[in-house]
């Protein structure tokens, strides 16, 4: 417990965490924006000049109330991932950019017990951001919902698994942060990869993946689960969508890249001298 109270420690007294505090409240708003005026249309095309086409299950799933409920009782995922995997990042890469990772490691001679207390202490500001934003979107959901004459949905199950994966997921890319702080010692080199990491599992997967469907068959899109954010994506869709696995797989993709990423970082700094 010392260990993990003083990764908290180290972490509260650099300026980097409040930093990326200040940029979350503008991501999640936007977000919210964008979330919001994506659930009107789908909820009431016509308002919009729109029209919803007929016999496409796609369409149809994603139009639905509990789907629509669960991405905006999740709003702020999509960089709240990124930023507590970015803190998971500076958990380790501090050391070594303020040169402490010698003192740590000579003060706390086990470096698998150093490494796990970076471990929960990542976990532990993942789910803290989660519970932030949670707490943010039980507040503003329920009052864009009202407003749309839809009701609340929180008396569905879809959505309150939605959250509960939601939470699992932050602190699982919290867990990955840490490992590509590991692997990467440089804090700017760790950065830049996370981030490209992160989002060309959006862009990169989803080109790569629409080519190969379209020349192997619809069953290639299966496999878009692998890729840890569209993964992510997956577990909080509220409601099984067509074409896609059920939530649960998602989860059980993060979790086996979290043991292997924490495993494999734990190995490497027992291994690797510090310097």
């Amino acid at each position: 417990m010392k260990l993990i109270g003083a990764e908290l420690l180290k972490l509260r007294t650099t300026n980097t965490w409040w930093v990326f505090a200040l940029i979350a409240v503008p991501l999640w708003a936007i977000t919210l924006f964008f979330n919001y005026f994506q659930t009107s249309f789908l909820l009431n095309p016509e308002q919009f000049g729109g029209t919803v086409p007929e016999n496409d299950p796609a369409l149809e799933a994603v139009s639905d109330v509990v789907y629509l409920a669960a991405n905006l009782y999740t709003n702020g995922q999509l960089f709240g991932l990124l930023i507590v995997m970015l803190l998971g990042v500076i958990v380790v890469t501090n050391e070594f950019f303020h040169q402490t990772a010698t003192t740590t490691f000579l003060t706390s001679p086990h470096r698998t017990a150093v490494i796990v207390a970076k471990l929960v202490a990542a976990s532990i500001i993942g789910v803290l951001f989660w519970v932030i934003t949670t707490a943010a979107n039980l507040v503003v959901t329920p009052l864009i919902l009202n407003g749309l004459d839809t009701g609340a949905q929180l008396d569905q199950s879809g959505v309150w698994e939605a959250i509960g994966l939601n939470g699992l997921a932050y602190l699982l890319w919290a867990i990955f942060g840490v490992g590509f702080g590991v692997l990467i010692r440089s804090q700017m080199g760790a950065t830049v990869a996370a981030i490209i990491f992160y989002f060309a599992g959006f862009i990169g997967a989803a080109l790569f993946f629409s080519t190969f469907a379209n020349r192997f068959g619809d069953w290639i899109n299966n496999l878009q689960v692998l890729v840890p954010s569209l993964a992510s994506q997956l577990m909080v869709s509220g409601t099984t969508l067509p074409g896609n696995p059920p939530q649960w797989v998602g989860a059980v993709v993060l979790i086996g890249y979290a043991v292997v990423t924490g495993v494999v970082g734990t190995l490497i700094v027992r291994k690797r001298d510090i310097s």
